[in-house]
């Protein structure tokens, strides 16, 4: 592949010139490369969409990576955004679906437009490696991540320390060198169950080629997608497993409800029904480890969305990293339960937030409100056998579950009420007929009387047409 962007063929990510690159650097920094670098390698280690990568050695002989973004790119994808919204104000896009439910556009876009500026802001990866090593990991001689260099670090280039490894991709090679793989997988697992749990910040994607090993050590990469979950998100999400557990089809729906936004099409009823069809799957499950984690997000994300209920944005990032990190261990070291390792960190992390005190104290008030509302229990029906036997007591019934009986019989009835006013109106027409008022047709029949039986003929021809339908 060449270096030259003129030369380098379309279905290729073009390198770009190392001239050009230093430039960038230069400007970026206010200084030569020479006065940055004792080491500047011409030949990157790799080009993308938006920028490419270079092997640089520090003036202290510290050996680096610094990743360039292209010139020019930022204007011309903002340049891009600002056609693709002009042109989406022109257009409705509807789904064609049930609801006829209406997609803006829009929005899409400007979503679209927000994560690609934080892409071009080589700062906010930064920042987010440097939270990560700071936050995620625990011990340095189990698991790494690079080094941030903020003085070599703008919106468009970004240097940090170089790992000198390859990616845990390479199963042979690392039982070659003389590595362990379930070593390996058992560090990456335990630190991204540490990062979702303990932190509640993980690397949103943990696929092979953003794990690398150095010297047997095994080093996140690239942290362009940071996801973030909250103590509340997690114990909803224990909660939904503990419903699941014991079939609570009632609580699996408060936890859906509560992690995700209803909309008014959401049927409670009916998400019920379906939350107890979906737990039946699930009979027999006895702890746990019995349930893969990242078929269960899928499976509640997709019960949600045919619920009209819309699940946040880390709920299924969490889902699709964890089918990702699932698939680096599967391949590295099959025998190790990822899952088995989350559940026992979750029943650790419950029995942490047990507070037998308070458990007790909070038992206490309510055998407490209880007993104050048993005591006043034969006053109330007192009252209310006084109040039924003056009949000043009303009684409220809801019936639930017959709506659309309901409503088509409303129609049917709709109908029957207008033949019935057809049959009046034709009855008071004929006797109409009979009188003698103007003006009149050549029949000498009044024309009141004529259009009043045309009418209610054309009336009764629609409603039982209708009626003949509805059936």
């Amino acid at each position: 592949m060449s270096r030259s962007d003129r030369s380098c063929p379309a279905v290729w990510i073009c390198s770009l010139d190392p001239e050009i690159a230093k430039a960038i650097i230069e400007q970026e920094t206010g200084k030569t490369i020479d006065e940055l670098y004792q080491e500047f390698r011409d030949e990157p280690l790799g080009s993308a969409s938006m920028g490419q990568v270079h092997y640089a050695v520090l003036r202290d002989g510290t050996p680096v990576v610094t990743k360039v973004q292209r010139p020019l790119i930022a204007e011309m994808m903002r340049e891009d955004y600002k056609i693709l919204k002009k042109l989406a104000g022109l257009v409705n896009v509807v789904v064609d679906s049930e609801d006829d439910q209406m997609i803006d556009l829009v929005s899409v876009i400007e979503e679209l437009e927000k994560v690609t500026d934080e892409e071009l802001d080589f700062r906010i990866e930064a920042k987010n490696t440097k939270f990560f090593k700071e936050n995620c990991i625990e011990d340095e001689n189990k698991i790494s991540c690079p080094t941030v260099y903020d003085d070599l670090t703008t919106e468009r280039i970004f240097t940090m320390s170089f790992i000198d490894g390859y990616t845990v991709s390479h199963k042979d090679r690392i039982i070659e060198d003389g590595y362990d793989p379930l070593k390996i997988g058992q560090a990456i697992a335990e630190n991204y169950v540490h990062q979702i749990l303990d932190v509640g910040y993980f690397h949103a994607d943990p696929h092979q080629g953003n794990i690398m090993l150095a010297n047997g050590k095994p080093c996140w990469i690239d942290f362009g997608m940071i996801g973030h979950v909250s103590d509340k998100d997690i114990n909803t999400i224990q909660d939904l497993i503990l419903s699941m557990l014991s079939g609570d089809a009632d609580g699996l729906v408060n936890g859906i409800t509560s992690l995700g936004a209803t909309s008014s099409k959401t049927n409670r009823d009916k998400l019920v029904e379906d939350a107890q069809m979906f737990l039946d799957k699930y009979t027999g499950t006895k702890g746990i480890s019995d349930i893969d984690m990242s078929v269960l997000v899928d499976e509640i994300t997709e019960l949600a969305s045919a619920h009209h209920i819309t699940l946040p944005g880390q709920f299924t990032m969490l889902g699709r990293s964890l089918l990702a990190i699932e698939g680096v261990l599967e391949q590295l070291c099959p025998e190790l339960d990822l899952f088995k390792l989350l559940s026992d960190k979750l029943v650790e992390r419950n029995k942490e937030q047990f507070d037998i005190k308070e458990v007790l104290l909070n038992v206490g008030k309510d055998i407490l409100s209880t007993g104050k509302k048993i005591g006043k229990l034969p006053g109330y029906l007192a009252d209310t056998m006084q109040a039924l036997s003056r009949g000043k007591t009303k009684i409220n019934m809801e019936i639930t579950g017959y709506e659309e009986p309901l409503e088509r019989i409303g129609v049917y009835v709709k109908y029957i009420v207008l033949s019935l006013i057809a049959c009046v109106l034709f009855i008071g027409s004929c006797i109409l007929a009979s009188v003698d008022i103007q003006p009149k047709s050549e029949t000498g029949m009044p024309l009141l009387s004529i259009i009043g039986i045309v009418f209610s003929i054309a009336l009764a021809i629609y409603s039982v047409g209708k009626l003949t339908k509805k059936k």
